[in-house]
């Protein structure tokens, strides 16, 4: 408290001595202006001065804040998205189609660990660099950085399960991911690189989550 007096003490001295060096110059420069004018002029131009101060310090405070709220909306969904996908009943495991399980496929769990980010380096077009960078992690044959391309990668099975990747058809492209496990609405849900998110901040990361099953054109499992 005691420091903040003080600097409030120095901001108006500064202010008083800032003021009537400004009327002494005016009054120098121009003698038909009285030193009361000259006194009045800087007043003014001071106070103009500290409302653009003002602004300026509220526009920073706005900007800051806008900024912790995103980092702090960014954060919070990251904490309930690792959540959500670390326990057991996260998402029922698809009694069609098999599979190793939320919790049983190398693919997946090294997938999961990148949620919220981008380990590609790449800008743009990555979600098929992505799964390429996954499978030569877990020891699988790469696919190359094409979405399009995975369709005809391993084995074609009929339907999703877990550890399969799912090619998916998109406006101007295609868009792929490991399967993860299937919602109770049939589902897939499918862990994906290059995925635009508003609760991660309007950034493209990894992300996890369901997708219309309509969506999905084809499913494969990665070859060895």
């Amino acid at each position: 408290m005691r420091r903040q007096f003080a600097l409030a003490a120095f901001a108006i001295a500064t202010l008083v001595l800032t003021n009537a060096t400004t009327a002494e110059a005016g009054h120098k420069a121009n003698p038909k202006l009285t030193k009361c004018a000259c006194a009045e002029l800087s007043v003014d131009m001071s106070a103009r001065r500290k409302v653009v101060k003002i602004n300026v310090v509220k526009a920073k405070a706005k900007y800051h804040h806008v900024n912790k709220k995103r980092l702090r909306t960014y954060a919070q969904w990251k904490v309930r998205n690792q959540r959500a996908f670390t326990q057991n009943d996260a998402y029922p495991q698809s009694t069609s189609f098999g599979g190793g399980g939320l919790f049983g496929n190398s693919l997946v769990t090294t997938a999961r660990s990148y949620v919220g980010t981008n380990p590609t380096g790449r800008r743009s077009l990555w979600c098929g660099a992505f799964m390429d960078y996954v499978l030569k992690q877990t020891g699988h044959k790469g696919g190359g950085n094409l979405a399009s391309a995975y369709a005809r990668y391993g084995t074609r099975i009929a339907g999703p399960q877990v550890g399969a990747l799912a090619i998916m058809g998109r406006r101007g492209g295609g868009h792929v991911g490991v399967v993860s496990g299937i919602d109770p609405n049939g589902n897939p849900v499918i862990i994906s690189g290059n995925t635009w998110s508003r609760e991660s901040g309007g950034r493209h990361t990894v992300l996890e989550h369901a997708y219309p099953k309509g969506r999905v054109y084809a499913y494969v499992l990665p070859t060895g």
